[in-house]
């Protein structure tokens, strides 16, 4: 059914799955081998009782063993007829293992395998597979779903709102209401930003300064228990990025996870006699710090004892050792909004 024009399609549809077509030729390939008196130690048919090497058939290629037996000619001639199947058709699979397979392409390889496997490339689970990875959260998914629904047609709407909002934040944001896609609540706007990483983080940046009712429900999204407090605003900034300059907008971002950081953990909190206003001192500390190590401008960086002294000095509470180690972690890992 398929020829070497399907040996050059897969291993155009699957890039990223590509080891797995290789296995999957070798499988057939053996079976065949096998059917045709090739076993996987490289010896054709016994004649009279003799294995024969396959690295030792005569240049006379053409001559045929003994006892019916073939030699290297046929099996190559045989290995280039067009009836000669280089893949397994998935089709031919059982249905899991054959979504397997395609579940290793994106939406574009996935459009190209449907030319060949409609019906398999097409099928619903796949699309809903590539949605929810990319677009991790949307209010549809938790609706019954319209009439002519379908995960394929929604994953072109996602794409197109996602293009959208990276050139207009706030006409991307429409689009996605006008679609059913996304509920008109501060709480569905921000849930899908959380889980959603194709969105520009500059426009991102410029839509979360204008919405703050988003802003406030995106920082409450993000859960820093039991996490050192440099991870945890690394984490903070990789999801809700800091502005290039120091301003109100930076301000409100170190305030708002101050708070929501003390929320996280209550116990460490008064363990180490810290209040939200601390760890806001901590935080722009940290910053700083970040960029005195960081920057090629900086030529006489700060010192472990220069930083303990000077946070030290802003927050009075706070333990040399704990300011230590936040030195530590900033030096060894590097920026915190990078």
């Amino acid at each position: 059914m398929f020829s070497n024009s399907f040996q050059h399609l897969i291993w155009i549809l699957c890039p990223a799955g590509s080891q797995m077509g290789q296995g999957l030729w070798r499988i057939a390939r053996n079976q065949q081998l096998q059917q045709q008196g090739y076993n996987g130690q490289g010896y054709l048919t016994r004649e009279h009782g003799r294995r024969i090497p396959a690295n030792n058939v005569s240049n006379t290629s053409h001559r045929k063993q003994a006892q019916g037996g073939i030699d290297i000619y046929h099996l190559l001639k045989a290995r280039k007829s067009k009836e000669q199947e280089g893949f397994i058709n998935l089709e031919m699979l059982p249905p899991e293992l054959s979504f397997t397979i395609l579940s290793y392409l994106n939406a574009t390889d996935l459009c190209l395998a449907s030319c060949v496997w409609q019906d398999l490339a097409n099928d619903e689970l796949l699309w809903q597979g590539l949605c929810k990875s990319t677009w991790g959260h949307c209010s549809i998914y938790n609706k019954n779903p319209p009439l002519g629904f379908s995960f394929r047609k929604l994953y072109m709407q996602l794409d197109e709102g996602s293009l959208t909002f990276n050139a207009n934040p706030d006409e991307g944001v429409n689009y996605f209401m006008s679609k059913g896609i996304l509920d008109d609540s501060p709480k569905e706007i921000a849930k899908f930003i959380f889980c959603t990483r194709t969105l520009n983080w500059k426009k991102l940046r410029i839509y979360l300064d204008e919405r703050r009712d988003v802003l406030d429900d995106l920082v409450t999204l993000h859960n820093f228990r039991n996490q050192f407090l440099p991870n945890a605003l690394r984490e903070f900034f990789r999801h809700i990025h800091a502005p290039e300059e120091r301003g109100e907008y930076l301000e409100t971002l170190i305030t708002k996870f101050s708070h929501r950081f003390c929320a996280c953990n209550p116990d460490l909190m008064r363990e180490l006699g810290l209040s939200p206003d601390a760890v806001y001192v901590l935080c722009y500390s940290l910053i700083l710090l970040s960029i005195d190590l960081t920057s090629p401008h900086v030529k006489n960086k700060m010192s472990k004892r220069e930083f303990i002294r000077n946070t030290r000095r802003a927050a009075q509470n706070i333990s040399e050792d704990f300011v230590g180690h936040l030195y530590d972690n900033i030096y060894l890992i590097g920026h915190v909004a990078a």
